[in-house]
């Protein structure tokens, strides 16, 4: 079984993956194919495999710690130093970034001088706008960090989310293209399709219209 099923299968194990759902995303964008970590997370097994499967993707890259974005991201990233450090037989960090009210992301707790000057695999969930991975990398860079690599377990848009467009290395353990759409161009809104306020941002999306 290659890696793309196995995630695959994995994912949907969980109920990880949603179709044909009106979803709003945390960049605001809709979509109608959404990647819920939340429902993958609570597994233990099946999340370790996935972090497994990312450290073995990056087995050969020379690096000194894992970072991450909260909240999701940061659970992934210590697994994937876990298993990192057990196939290459060093100790390999892990920290993660904080979220701002600001909007740029933060390293605090230490984790700041654990990444200056340090080579780093930066490892996030999803990729469905490209807009974390950004933060990812703008935070990496402010603090000093040297980023041989970012790894994701879904990308979402591999025409716009790739190493030429990100300017660093990058790679998906598993592609799932999906189109994303600005409220005005919403097919589903026009269509008033209902907006699912279970999975994404979907609950604050109604509030804030009220």
């Amino acid at each position: 079984m290659d890696v793309q099923t196995e995630v695959l299968e994995i994912l949907k194990k969980t109920g990880a993956v949603i179709m044909g759902s009106h979803i709003v995303g945390t960049s605001g964008r809709h979509m109608s194919v959404y990647i819920n970590k939340d429902y993958l997370l609570p597994h233990p097994v099946e999340t370790s495999r996935i972090c497994f499967l990312l450290a073995r993707q990056h087995k050969n890259l020379d690096v000194d710690i894992v970072a991450a974005p909260v909240v999701a991201g940061a659970i992934l990233g210590h697994e994937v130093a876990r298993h990192l450090s057990e196939i290459q037989g060093k100790e390999i960090l892990s920290a993660y970034a904080d979220k701002t009210d600001e909007g740029p992301l933060v390293f605090k707790r230490g984790y700041d001088e654990l990444i200056k000057g340090k080579r780093v695999l930066v490892i996030e969930d999803t990729v469905a706008t490209g807009l974390s991975v950004h933060k990812m990398i703008d935070v990496v860079k402010k603090y000093g960090g040297r980023i041989q690599q970012m790894g994701v377990l879904v990308n979402r848009v591999p025409k716009e989310i790739n190493s030429e467009t990100l300017g660093v290395p990058f790679s998906a353990l598993c592609e799932i293209p999906a189109e994303t759409f600005a409220e005005k161009d919403c097919p589903m809104c026009k269509a008033g399709v209902p907006i699912n306020t279970k999975v994404g941002h979907g609950k604050k999306y109604l509030e804030a219209k009220v």
